[in-house]
């Protein structure tokens, strides 16, 4: 993973007074964002954030429509009515912010919102949030300073619910809009084919209306396996069709696996991967989401942006042409919350000059030995799509930032329990969520009753 030796040769922003920083986004990075911008009142002017819904919680806020809203806009959100998360509360939360310790462990996504909201109350971010409001364009402007320095500021340009269109200017931008709300639907030869429904799971929202249906989830992801087990209690005929090893732990008697679905057949069948085929009244599609940024411009920032991969990014942030830009929350298989915690502080660091980056060639350079390093590591490589799965790096990559940053790190506590989690899931992947958790110590935790 990346560590501490970094050159010399450094690239930092240019301090002129207190900054101004626009955040992207009000779900729960924009609002870590907010959070510590806000605490350092000396060196950061209050951010502006762009909210494009009508409250704060990002993916969190539960909406039953689907599709578009009716300004045109596309629904953000993928959160189903029954979802519940897969982490404990206990190592969901941002660490200096817990979670009402009354709750159980595994919570309902309503009960995340409510956190969210008042982590915004807590820390007095609502007034700086403007709602509704659609960022358009986010532009750098480079200007030569005295010597042969150079000065980035950021031209932002929004427009709000009446149409009005707005551009202001910013030291830093912190882009937070997340990854999951644009779906990525997998090229399947011969879809068109197909007589029954197919939708991806950021459509999805309950079982019911698939009783007694025959469905084809495809991946086996933890949506893919969450919505299976949902859809056998309702009695669909579900088959959970994926390229993992089988599953070893034991699944509803409603679901079968099999292998991928490979294309679609004239008459409408569904053709795996193994040579079989089999009708279905519904595909459903588990595949994941693309990484979209509509209001960047990738090639004049240095960044190649494919459905699955941002690239090349200094420590999975920073574009190394242009370090004041910061994408928040782009790594996957990770504590999210506690992840942005020790991102944004790291690039808060960056900004006010107690982080000294290394030149533009230099990150590109570690950017590119610390892709060969991962892609070495599995027997067959890491493919592209799966380069941003941190999942035991997350730890070392946090601890690294706390480092050159110099703030706390993360609590051992929080690695250990989240071990444990995912020993319980593979083994109970369907009554793991009935245990609860209470942590004694910063290295310590223990089940409570």
């Amino acid at each position: 993973m990346m560590m501490d030796g970094d050159s010399a040769d450094v690239s930092r922003p240019v301090r002129m007074g207190v900054l101004r920083v626009a955040v992207v986004g009000a779900g729960a990075a924009g609002l870590c964002a907010a959070r510590h911008l806000l605490a350092r009142p000396g060196t950061f002017a209050p951010p502006v954030l762009y909210e494009l819904g009508g409250r704060v919680g990002g993916t969190w806020v539960y909406e039953e429509r689907v599709g578009t809203h009716d300004n045109g806009q596309p629904v953000h959100s993928s959160m189903y009515r029954n979802l519940r998360t897969n982490l404990p509360k206990e190592v969901m939360m941002f660490p200096d912010f817990p979670f009402d310790p009354q709750l159980p462990s595994f919570l309902p996504h309503q009960e995340v919102q409510r956190y969210l909201e008042s982590y915004c109350r807590s820390h007095s971010i609502g007034p700086h949030i403007r709602f509704n409001t659609v960022v358009e364009d986010v532009k750098p402007v480079v200007m030569e300073t005295e010597g042969e320095e150079t000065r980035t500021t950021w031209e932002v340009t929004s427009s709000s619910e009446t149409g009005s269109q707005e551009t202001e200017t910013f030291d830093s931008v912190f882009v937070c809009n997340g990854h999951y709300s644009d779906p990525h639907v997998p090229n399947i030869p011969g879809i068109e084919n197909f007589k029954g429904t197919v939708l991806h799971s950021h459509s999805y929202r309950h079982p019911e209306p698939f009783s007694g249906r025959s469905v084809v989830v495809l991946g086996a992801g933890a949506s893919g396996i969450d919505i299976s087990i949902e859809l056998a209690g309702v009695d669909a005929q579900v088959t959970l069709s994926h390229s993992n090893p089988n599953l070893t732990f034991p699944l509803p008697s409603g679901i079968q696996q099999a292998a991928p679905v490979t294309a679609v057949e004239e008459d409408g069948h569904l053709r795996f991967q193994d040579g079989s085929a089999g009708a279905a009244d519904v595909l459903l599609l588990c595949t994941g989401y693309r990484f979209t940024f509509r209001f960047l411009r990738p090639d004049l920032l240095g960044l190649r942006v494919r459905d699955h991969l941002v690239t090349p990014l200094y420590r999975f942030m920073t574009p190394p042409a242009f370090p004041s830009l910061f994408i928040i929350g782009i790594c996957k298989s990770i504590c999210p919350f506690a992840n942005f915690h020790c991102q944004v502080q790291f690039a808060l660091g960056v900004l006010d000059g107690s982080v000294a980056l290394p030149s533009r060639a230099d990150m590109e350079a570690e950017v590119r030995r610390e892709r060969a390093e991962r892609a070495g590591r599995a027997e067959r490589g890491v493919e592209p799509r799966h380069q941003l799965r941190l999942q035991e790096e997350q730890w070392s990559y946090c601890s690294a930032l706390a480092r050159r940053a110099r703030f706390a790190p993360l609590p051992p506590v929080t690695r250990l329990l989240y071990e444990e989690v995912w020993r319980q899931r593979r083994l109970h992947p369907q009554d793991y969520r009935e245990l609860n958790y209470r942590l004694v110590s910063d290295t310590q935790w223990e089940l409570r009753e």
